[in-house]
């Protein structure tokens, strides 16, 4: 069977306050707040969608910090899922690293949560300030080591083009957190959201975003850190649903609905490019299911091959 996730989002429910890039609800597109009687129907809803004899997942608890609920109302949307049964492989949910406490391990685990993800965003203390995060970077490493601890595994989320952060920090922070063996990592560039502090800031010419080229090529380097030990990242870049489609949503940054595509494109570019450049191929073999990410999102790279050097790749399907 293939592993899925059934997503329920319960925006800002958990967060002591709002970081100066956040606006979960037009993240999310959830605009009300989400009930255990409502996470139940999302979920029974997810698993009637899974393709035919495929009837297991994790129920993911995602936005806002879940653990920072009441223990009481975290143990309501654990049963909620668990009323599934074995439709429900396990649990995933998403959380400020300063919001792990020993309790609240103990009922996670108690109820089989499987993996927690910790929103660290940036390695970097200065940029955690800046950005009113309100904890450091000692709390992330804390926080996986007491998740590891209590038999979950730890997974991190990380973000790019923070108010106060370059590629530079940005690439550190990558190193660092894989250094923190996660089972996961998902990478998201920074958006500048309607109404946020950020988007102030951005008006008042305090803060540039990143360009698409920069988000690209920094997602890039993020992405081979993880991959260089072996941990997957399962997320690159916000889910473009309606919501952040909706014009004046995103008030800039390097918002793209297959961001996670060009970044993969990407990567293959520069193979590409060493292949072609060095080796003097025209001819490229390329495995059936990696073949749209080496002819590049809407065959950026086969233009970027004729463009710059006026070379026409021809691409083969290979085993």
């Amino acid at each position: 069977m293939r592993h899925y996730n059934i997503p329920v989002f319960i925006p800002h429910e958990g967060c002591p306050h709002a970081c100066i890039f956040c606006n979960q609800k037009k993240i999310t597109g959830v605009q009300t707040s989400v009930t255990p009687a409502m996470a139940e129907e999302i979920i029974k809803e997810g698993l009637s969608w899974l393709p035919k004899g495929e009837r297991q997942a994790e129920a993911a608890f995602f936005g806002g910090s879940f653990t920072g609920l009441p223990l009481s109302l975290q143990r309501q949307f654990y049963e909620a899922a668990r009323r599934f049964g074995d439709q429900i492989s396990g649990i995933r949910l998403s959380t400020r690293p300063d919001y792990i406490t020993e309790p609240v391990l103990e009922l996670a685990a108690s109820y089989g949560v499987t993996v927690i993800e910790l929103g660290a965003q940036s390695a970097e203390d200065a940029v955690l300030e800046k950005n009113e995060r309100r904890h450091t970077f000692s709390e992330t490493c804390r926080a996986v080591e007491q998740i590891r601890q209590a038999g979950i595994a730890p997974g991190i989320q990380m973000m790019t083009g923070m108010y106060g952060s370059d590629a530079e920090t940005d690439l550190r922070s990558a190193r660092l957190f894989a250094e923190l063996d996660p089972v996961c990592a998902r990478i998201y560039p920074v958006l500048v959201l309607k109404d946020t502090i950020l988007e102030q800031l951005y008006r008042q010419g305090k803060y540039r975003p990143q360009t698409l080229e920069e988000a690209v090529e920094t997602a890039k380097g993020a992405l081979l850190e993880f991959r260089s030990r072996n941990i997957p990242v399962i997320r690159l870049g916000l889910h473009a649903g309606e919501d952040l489609r909706q014009p004046g949503t995103v008030a800039a940054g390097p918002f793209h609905p297959a961001f996670g595509e060009l970044v993969e494109s990407r990567i293959w570019r520069d193979k590409l490019e060493e292949m072609v450049l060095k080796q003097g191929k025209r001819e490229i073999k390329v495995p059936a299911r990696e073949m749209s990410r080496a002819v590049g999102h809407k065959g950026c790279n086969r233009r970027y091959f004729q463009e710059k050097y006026g070379i026409l790749l021809r691409f083969l399907p290979a085993e």
